[in-house]
């Protein structure tokens, strides 16, 4: 690819997460939501941040944020716009401490991933016809255990990696008290497997906010059999949500 139409594929993917993820009206929906389920001063891992809207919305809470993104640009733009008190990270969260290769869509940056799996089947997803992933980023990786070790206990983990996110659990081995995870209708196999991961992580209530609504979906909290049955039924075409697991005994 030609450097100058790469840099303009690179800047226009930015331009295009900006206009879908600061919407002033999302924004709006997910600060409220955060200060329903945050405490001011509480730790919280915003893995896969973006261009920041969860991480702002999070500090609006009251909330301790560090905010972890591989991805250039937009590691560099959220260390130059991000609120001074959130701890921004350029690394990825991955199984293992390693050194790897990411797969970055220009037009489509949102879906850039680690998981190659993501990729190959990207051809056939609905959905993802459209997608290109053009170039590749070396990346460092760490893991969600080394991360805590670092920064202390989160009260709250929000992991949104294209795929990725069995492996970023993967390498968490102690307890959290509030777990998200990207689900994706297009790829079930990925969100079934995710709901095994959480219930072994000792995560065994479940909550859905579907896309950007910033509310969840049902009053109560429901098991992993019936939100796994919630998952198969979805149409390939809806919109991705976020998947949230708590331990039983909150």
């Amino acid at each position: 690819m030609d450097k100058t139409l790469g840099r303009v594929r690179v800047g226009m993917g930015l331009l295009r997460s900006l206009a879908i993820y600061h919407n002033p009206v999302s924004v709006l929906r997910w600060r409220r939501f955060y200060k329903t389920i945050l405490k001011s001063g509480e730790l919280v891992f915003d893995i896969g941040a973006h261009v920041g809207s969860r991480a702002r919305a999070m500090r609006a809470a009251g909330a301790q944020v560090v905010a972890v993104e591989p991805q250039y640009p937009f590691s560099l733009f959220l260390r130059r716009t991000l609120p001074r008190d959130i701890t921004v990270l350029e690394v990825a969260i991955g199984q293992e401490a390693a050194e790897m290769t990411m797969a970055v869509s220009s037009r489509h940056p949102t879906v850039s991933t680690l998981n190659g799996d993501f990729v190959t089947a990207g051809a056939s997803a609905v959905g993802f016809e459209h997608v290109r992933w053009d170039r590749e980023q070396p990346v460092s990786v760490i893991t969600l255990d080394g991360l805590i070790e670092r920064f202390g206990n989160p009260a709250y983990v929000k992991i949104d990696v294209e795929g990725y996110e069995i492996a970023v659990l993967a390498g968490l081995s102690r307890p959290v008290p509030l777990i998200s995870v990207e689900y994706l209708p297009a790829y079930p196999h990925l969100a079934k497997a995710l709901v095994g991961r959480l219930e072994a992580l000792g995560l065994a209530r479940f909550n859905v906010v579907e896309g950007e609504s910033g509310a969840f979906l049902w009053p109560c909290w429901r098991d992993g059999e019936e939100v796994t049955a919630w998952l198969e039924q979805l149409d390939p075409t809806s919109k991705p949500g976020d998947l949230f697991a708590r331990p039983i005994r909150n």
